[in-house]
């Protein structure tokens, strides 16, 4: 027997109808009904065909991996314009294009700086990227003074189980502060995890520009992994300056400069004294030292793209009269910068982003060819992100300067990696952020029918957190990471075509519900999980794992393992669940990223973790974060 098409079903869910629908799905079992009687007349008939279309052109090799600042990307802008245009958007209001350009620093370029250190009579001058290199958010400029040694350059904030501050008894103004790279070395547990969250090195910026230092310099300790070498610029190339001059300096500076001091004191034995994580050990001066830091830096700009159409709503008094509709379009070239996972025999290749993010522009896409010929109250925008790889620098211009407040917005849908399904899973991220998300997500599952996994932190490394910052609900959809993330094999043909279909019906559902609501959903702040204040350069230790966020178990869930990595080493795969990690149990990512605070980089830890119902356990090997 032919099953009915309940497709016109949905109308009805998304009015919030009961008797209607009630009586609607007794209909449907007694008669057949017309399946594209329930679309606009404008939709198109295929729509399976019409995203891989989206998806095989965007993540083509004409596009060279969309590159935000590109050719590739100026490309793929031109085509979202085009198919706005086909589903019948408009320009936001101001803006006679769909395209909105902004400004970013694409990288930075050390230029040449130096170090010139006086000591009495005697003056050294350092000059090569080996001995002194600029740290990318650096100022660029010229500062002069004494030097004040301020240990690891750490101060933890109040509300936490015990205090440390390097700067307490230092007078730093006007100086030029020296600090060790990362945290105490041998500092265990709580207070490893602890002190690590605020290691990273513009927060250390942050601390000397606060205590009123003129310059700031960071040493990597002998104790330390990567002891001596200059912290390489690939770190935070496409963020704005500090506000202070800072540089890194290699080990033959550092031992230059502590050759000053009395005794057989050098900077190794001070290390050890600091590495106990003692707050009770004090940084000093390096008395009679003087240092001149020049750095020179140039940034180098380049304009980024946002595609931006809306679909005008009939309401005109709606209460906040937008709701967002968008996903990243870019992705990272050839790989160059600082994220790409290519493999050996990968370095250089195109990296197509099918899933990420082809597979939710195609989406978004298709859900406006879908409502183009629908009636609904609030004008809904169709919003397509460049820099999002970057750092949501596409979505954060957008907030700024895009056209509409952010306090006009009743909410924003994220659309990011939604290709890859896997046992009809999937994941709804950021429902914290309104008590408004828990129905209509309920509601638009009815017909979809997904194993629905809802999340509700909605502190993501997605535009739907630019969003978030900016006080509007927002929600994003998600189908799990895989072992193709970021590489050039994130091809079209892996993606899910039949499962992103019924995705984008579903956002369809979610955004009617919400262009329709009488009112827009309560905002909620969220608090932010401690684990997720640090920077990637707080975490030492690398271990080639690639967690699973789109569902829930107990314990970390393995989307993959990195190719060469200790993971992969260790004999880890996909599909594992790693539920104690050395000392510590595993029960969330946030245990997890605690646990990476804690190892040690080049120490064996045991990890136990699940594989098909059975607990195995293997050793694995941490290796410095490069």
């Amino acid at each position: 027997m032919n099953r009915p098409d309940l497709s016109r079903l949905r109308p009805w869910i998304r009015a919030g109808s009961l008797p209607a629908l009630v009586t609607l799905c007794l209909a449907a079992f007694a008669a057949p009904i017309d399946a594209q009687a329930a679309r606009p007349s404008n939709a198109d008939p295929h729509p399976e065909a019409a995203l891989r279309a989206h998806i095989e052109h965007l993540a083509s090799e004409q596009l060279e991996g969309r590159l935000t600042g590109t050719d590739g990307e100026r490309a793929a802008a031109a085509y979202l314009s085009a198919m706005l245009r086909e589903v019948g958007a408009s320009p936001l209001p101001g803006y006679e294009s769909f395209e909105q350009p902004f400004e970013f620093t694409a990288g930075s370029r050390d230029t040449g700086s130096g170090l010139g250190l006086t000591s009495g009579d005697q003056r050294r001058d350092f000059t090569s990227a080996q001995d002194v290199l600029a740290l990318a958010f650096s100022e660029p400029g010229v500062a002069e003074g004494d030097v004040v040694f301020a240990g690891y350059g750490l101060e933890v904030p109040d509300g936490n189980d015990f205090g440390y501050d390097s700067y307490a008894g230092l007078d730093v103004r006007d100086k030029i502060v020296l600090v060790l790279r990362y945290s105490p070395e041998d500092a265990t547990g709580e207070a490893r995890a602890t002190l690590a969250r605020y290691s990273g090195l513009r927060y250390k910026a942050m601390l000397a520009r606060r205590h009123g230092a003129r310059a700031l310099l960071v040493v990597t300790g002998p104790r330390s992994a990567g002891a001596g070498e200059t912290v390489p610029m690939t770190f935070d190339t496409a963020a704005a300056g500090s506000g202070i001059v800072a540089a890194s300096i290699g080990g033959e500076v550092a031992r230059a400069m502590f050759a000053a001091l009395p005794g057989e004191r050098d900077l190794e034995s001070v290390q050890r004294e600091l590495d106990s994580g003692n707050p009770h050990i004090a940084g000093f001066a390096l008395t009679g030292l003087q240092a001149r830091v020049d750095v020179r830096l140039e940034r180098e700009r380049r304009e980024g793209i946002n595609v931006v159409g809306m679909l005008r709503g009939a309401g005109s008094t709606a209460n906040k009269p937008y709701v967002v509709v968008g996903g990243h379009y870019d992705h990272l070239g050839r790989g160059r910068g600082g994220n790409s996972l290519a493999r050996v025999e990968e370095v250089g290749g195109i990296h197509h982003g099918a899933d990420d993010n082809a597979s939710g522009v195609a989406a978004v896409l298709e859900v406006g060819r879908a409502l183009g010929g629908a009636r609904f109250d609030r004008h809904i925008v169709l919003a397509f992100w460049s820099g999002e790889e970057l750092g949501l620098l596409g979505s954060n211009a957008f907030l700024q300067n895009g056209g509409i407040p952010p306090g006009e917005i009743a909410a924003y849908l994220n659309l990011d990696m939604v290709g890859r399904m896997r046992e009809n899973r999937l994941t709804a991220q950021g429902a914290g952020s309104s008590p408004a998300w828990a129905r209509l997500l309920e509601q638009a599952n009815v017909l979809a029918g997904f194993d629905l996994a809802v999340q509700a932190d909605p502190y993501l490394p997605t535009d739907s957190a630019a969003f978030y910052g900016a006080e509007v609900p927002t929600l994003n959809l998600f189908t799990g990471a895989h072992e193709d993330y970021h590489r050039p094999t994130d091809r079209s043909e892996r993606v899910n075509v039949s499962d992103l279909a019924r995705i984008t019906d579903f956002t369809e559902t979610l955004t009617l519900r919400l262009a329709n609501a009488d009112s827009a959903p309560e905002y909620v702040r969220v608090e932010q999980a401690a684990s997720r204040t640090g920077d990637r350069d707080s975490v030492r230790a690398f271990t080639g794992t690639i967690p699973d966020y789109s569902t829930e178990v107990e314990g970390l869930l393995l989307g993959g393992v990195i190719g060469g990595g200790p993971a992969e080493a260790a004999g880890l795969r996909a599909g594992d669940v790693i539920v104690r990690f050395g000392d510590h149990e595993i029960k969330n990512i946030y245990d997890y990223t605690f646990a990476l605070d804690s190892v040690k980089v080049d120490q064996p830890v045991e990890v136990v973790y699940l594989r098909d119902g059975q607990r195995l356990t293997i050793t694995l090997t941490p290796r410095a974060r490069r």
